[in-house]
C-alpha cells in the first residue's frame, strides 16, 4: 500500500545561530542538525510533509527560531507546518507574542514545555487563559509532559475545552523502568477528551539512550492506540532526538510492523491523514 507520510513530530536546530542549553549535556546533539542531514536520515521512506516543533532556544530566541525554519522551508518544501514556542503565562506580552508569530503562514501550533517544572505549573490561571487564547485563534498546543505530569494536564485539558492538543510522545512513559502504571491510568483520563489527540513518537529515547528492543516498547505503543483509537494517534519520529537510541529506519519500520494488520484507511490515518486535520496542513 502506498502511503504519504507526515512525519509530525521533527526538530531542526543550529547551535551556530540560535542558544540551546539543554544541549550541552547531551554531546551527540550538540550540532546542527538541518533538512539535507533529515533527508540522507529517511533515505527512500515516503515521507511528504513534516511539522516542526520548537527546539526549546532561549525565549527570547523563538521568533528567530521560526524564521530560521522558514528559511530551511525555503529549500525543504516538506516543511509544512511550525509549531513554536511562546510563553503562555506572560500576559503581558502574551498577545503581541501570538500576533507576531502568526506572521508565519506555516504557524500551526504553540508549545510551551511542561516537562520539567514542578507541580502546579500548568494549572495557574495565567497559564490556563494562555492556551485557551492559543485554541481561540485556532491553534494547537502540544503537550511535553512527563508520566507523572499526565494527571494534572488532564486538568488544563478540562478548562480548555476549546483548544486543540497535540500529546507528544505518548506522555513520556517510564519504559527504562519497565513501569506501566500509573501511566497508563493517566493517559486513558487524558484520552477521554476528545480535544486530545497523541503523537507515537518519542518511545525510543524514552526507552534509554542506547540498544532498543521492539519487544520493550510494545506494550506503550499498543495502549496509546488503545486509548486514543486510529483516529487520534499521529505518526512522529522525534529526529534528531532518536538518533541517541536509533535509527529513523529503526522507527520506521517499528510503527510499520505495529499497523501491518490495520485496514488501509487506518494506516492512512496514522501516517498522515490525523496529522493534515489536526494541524490543518
Amino acid at each position: 500500500m502506498a502511503l504519504d507520510v507526515v512525519d509530525s513530530h521533527v526538530h531542526f536546530w543550529d547551535p551556530g545561530a540560535l542558544h540551546y542549553a539543554w544541549l550541552e549535556g547531551l554531546p551527540p546533539l550538540g550540532r546542527a542538525f538541518l533538512p539535507a542531514e533529515y533527508t540522507a536520515a529517511v533515505a527512500d521512506l515516503p515521507v511528504a510533509k513534516v511539522v516542526f516543533v520548537e527546539g526549546n532556544c532561549r525565549p527570547e530566541e523563538a521568533r528567530r527560531e521560526v524564521e530560521f525554519v522558514e528559511q530551511l522551508a525555503g529549500v525543504e518544501p516538506r516543511i509544512a507546518g511550525i509549531v513554536a514556542f511562546a510563553d503562555v503565562a506572560d500576559t503581558g506580552a502574551r498577545d503581541v507574542t501570538l500576533d507576531a508569530l502568526a506572521r508565519s503562514p506555516k504557524l500551526k501550533g504553540i508549545r510551551q514545555n511542561i516537562q520539567g517544572h514542578p507541580g502546579g505549573f500548568c494549572g495557574r490561571r495565567a497559564f490556563i487563559d494562555g492556551v485557551r487564547e492559543v485554541g481561540r485563534r485556532g491553534l494547537t498546543f502540544d503537550l511535553c509532559v512527563t508520566h507523572d505530569q499526565l494527571d494534572e494536564v488532564a486538568g488544563l485539558v478540562r478548562e480548555c475545552p476549546g483548544t486543540r492538543f497535540v500529546l507528544d510522545h505518548g506522555g513520556k512513559p517510564a519504559i527504562r523502568s519497565r513501569q506501566l502504571d500509573p501511566w497508563r491510568a493517566g493517559l486513558a483520563r487524558l484520552a477521554d477528551y476528545d480535544n486530545v489527540c497523541c503523537k507515537l513518537s518519542g518511545l525510543l529515547t524514552d526507552d534509554g539512550h542506547g540498544p532498543w528492543c521492539a519487544d520493550d516498547l510494545l506494550p506503550y505503543a499498543e495502549w496509546i492506540v488503545e486509548c486514543f483509537g486510529t483516529e487520534r494517534v499521529l505518526y512522529g519520529s522525534d529526529w534528531p532526538v532518536l538518533t541517541l537510541a536509533g535509527t529513523y529506519e529503526d522507527w520506521y519500520r517499528f510503527t510499520h510492523g505495529i499497523t501491518l494488520a490495520w485496514s488501509p484507511a487506518e494506516r492512512r490515518r496514522f501516517y498522515g491523514d490525523n496529522a493534515v486535520r489536526v494541524y490543518g496542513l
